[in-house]
């Protein structure tokens, strides 16, 4: 069987859905790996590295006009689809509640698409999960992010001149992408203190030595997902004015608030703004999906009353070595969870879990229950 991998640079994603090391796993399975030709130049992987490694180097149209299945980082264009058999099994991150148009292309052509956004919060699924991989190496992107734009030092520092207090960071959100700013803005000497709506995250705040944020806002519960629920009106307006009181004592603020299928959640607002002290900087990590702060603009940076906004979309696109080759193990645990070794061919058994919650359309009809009901 050939699994065809595209890049997706062409769309200003540096990340990749291959890497070397990961090319001997599927070969050892059997599988013939063709992947574009210059695929990794960007990362100074050239196409004799992934020769050596076991795969086939190619022409894009070539690739995704006769592989059995495709994998890539990103929703793939109409001129994609158009040029993928009927039958192809294609694996990325789909964003299929913003991709309705790309979705209804698959369904149309009769492409198997799995999404791998849509695997399940479980133990089990941990190895392919996508999201929580990339989510970790953007909590991480989005400390240095602001460090680098701040105009002060993150530790505290005792010289001859004087003590440097310091810097103090507060973020909200203490999912994947917030435990991972709390813990880089930790090594790197910061004072930290998070929020998170969800009682169970206060725990985990405090373990990585930070404070936690406690704002009283009523009963609040997460879905089967692991996602925070959606907040009411009332819920978030008793959620704001305690944030208010956080901002105006920080000089870095992280927001990763995201509500997973829908636009995430304003928690910062202009009034807020205004508070906050001079040459703060706020990195905005949801600004894809609406943005958490009033005035974030998708990859701009804003400045507003003295305050700096930090809107960068694909964050986890910054470290994009280790963000691919963290995918690429992700799509080949997803890929091993698909494969028959005795038919040497893609099994979409939709009795499966995993294959049930990932499959968005197969046989030109929308198969997924959640989608079909969003």
């Amino acid at each position: 069987m050939k699994l065809g991998i595209v890049s997706d640079l062409h769309r200003g994603d540096p990340r990749i859905a291959m890497m070397p090391a990961t090319v001997a796993r599927y070969v050892k399975c059997g599988v013939e790996i063709r992947v574009e030709k210059g695929f990794g130049r960007h990362l100074g992987i050239g196409d004799d590295v992934f020769v050596e490694a076991g795969a086939e180097i190619g022409e894009r149209e070539d690739i995704l006009a006769h592989s059995a299945a495709v994998a890539r980082v990103r929703a793939p264009s109409a001129e994609d689809i158009e040029l993928m058999g009927e039958g192809t099994v294609h694996i990325s991150l789909l964003d299929p509640f913003r991709e309705e148009e790309t979705v209804e292309l698959l369904r149309a052509r009769g492409i198997s698409a799995v999404s791998m956004e849509m695997i399940p919060r479980s133990t089990y699924a941990q190895k392919m999960d996508a999201l929580s991989s990339q989510a970790n190496l953007a909590g991480y992107a989005a400390v240095i992010l602001g460090a680098g734009r701040i105009r002060r030092i993150m530790p505290m520092m005792t010289t001859p001149s004087g003590t440097i207090r310091p810097l103090d960071v507060f973020v909200i959100g203490a999912g994947v992408a917030g435990l991972q700013a709390i813990a880089t803005a930790r090594r790197l000497g910061a004072r930290v203190s998070a929020y998170d709506i969800r009682p169970a995250a206060q725990e985990q705040i405090t373990s990585l030595g930070a404070k936690s944020v406690s704002i009283d806002i009523g009963e609040m519960a997460e879905g089967k997902d692991g996602y925070a629920k959606q907040l009411s009106e009332e819920q978030l307006a008793k959620q704001r004015q305690g944030i208010a009181t956080a901002c105006s004592r920080s000089h870095m603020i992280i927001t990763t608030a995201k509500v997973f299928g829908k636009e995430a959640p304003t928690i910062i607002t202009a009034e807020m703004i205004a508070q906050m002290q001079p040459g703060t900087i706020v990195v905005d990590m949801a600004v894809e999906t609406g943005g958490n702060v009033a005035g974030s603009c998708l990859n701009e940076a804003v400045e507003l009353d003295g305050v700096t906004i930090l809107g960068y979309a694909n964050l986890e696109g910054r470290v994009p070595w280790d963000a691919s080759d963290m995918y690429a193990i992700n799509v080949f645990h997803m890929f091993s969870e698909l494969w028959d070794s005795e038919a040497k061919a893609l099994v979409l058994d939709r009795e499966n879990e995993i294959t049930a919650a990932c499959l968005l359309t197969h046989g030109q009809e929308i198969v997924s229950t959640r989608l079909k009901t969003s």
